[in-house]
């Protein structure tokens, strides 16, 4: 990347407002040490968390936003983006094996624009199932959003569609996808491929929904439950299948992998990655 930085030694819980050396951190896999919470981690990050070492193959890593419809001053922020978070755009996409199982998979970063969904972020997550619908891979995706990215309109709506329409045929031809929300995940993400996983996931304490809590709350004019948009109540009401905790995730996705392969010809039903 064409950028210099500054080196980040210590990261502030937003929870407690304890300050951490960012290795003590890394180690902890960005568990707050003093009072458990879950701090927001970056797309690499998580992939180094899951993927076995040295197996993640990065896939459309120089596409770049452009800007569609000229939304003021909206090149200036990419840019301003791109410098924060070290990313040429809010998407990671990639094949890996996670504990020796193939997969593809995408990790979106909300350093980016706070993962909001362009067309760029749309086109890597397609392409990424239509590889993986090709190779017979399962697709393991880590949301994390606050919904389509409105400088580019219409065009960030249309992703929805898109994406979905990508899942589908990766769902007909068999193979597996599971979505694992973090926080948050909310808006136009929430509202198709995060919910469309075979098996939904999610971090503790995610904020996960569609519209904020006081937009719903103006709109229906009803008080709504205390955390009602929090993975724990998600998972009591069935819109999330388990919350699963991050040291134990990459061998609970491994178990998920394993479990799910269908042997082909007296072996396994990937193809090599």
């Amino acid at each position: 990347m064409p950028f210099s930085f500054e080196k980040v030694v210590t990261k502030t819980c937003k929870k407690c407002g304890e300050e951490t050396d960012v290795e003590i951190l890394e180690k902890k896999l960005h568990i707050c040490p003093a009072c458990g919470a879950y701090l927001r981690m970056g797309a690499y990050e998580r992939l180094a968390m899951i993927a076995d070492a040295g197996s993640f193959a990065e896939m459309d890593g120089e596409l770049e936003s452009g800007d569609p419809i000229s939304f003021p001053g909206y090149g200036e922020k990419l840019a301003q983006a791109r410098k924060d978070s070290r990313l040429p755009e809010a998407v990671v996409c990639g094949t890996a094996r996670v504990e020796g199982s193939p997969c593809a998979v995408f990790v979106m970063d909300s350093n980016f624009m706070m993962g909001s969904m362009g067309s760029v972020v749309g086109e890597k997550i397609t392409r990424l199932f239509e590889t993986a619908t090709e190779k017979g891979l399962p697709v393991i995706g880590f949301t994390t959003s606050g919904g389509a990215r409105m400088q580019e309109g219409i065009i960030s709506l249309m992703q929805m569609a898109k994406v979905s329409g990508a899942v589908k045929r990766h769902s007909d031809g068999g193979n597996l996808y599971i979505t694992v929300l973090t926080d948050p995940t909310t808006g136009g993400v929430t509202a198709s491929f995060a919910m469309q996983g075979d098996i939904i996931m999610a971090e503790p304490g995610a904020l996960v929904g569609f519209a904020g809590a006081r937009v719903i709350e103006q709109t229906t004019g009803k008080k709504l439950p205390h955390g009602f948009q929090k993975a724990e109540f998600l998972l009591e009401h069935g819109f999330v299948d388990r919350i699963e905790n991050r040291e134990r995730l990459k061998s609970t996705l491994s178990n998920l992998l394993k479990t799910h392969e269908k042997p082909e010809n007296g072996g396994n039903q990937y193809e090599a990655v």
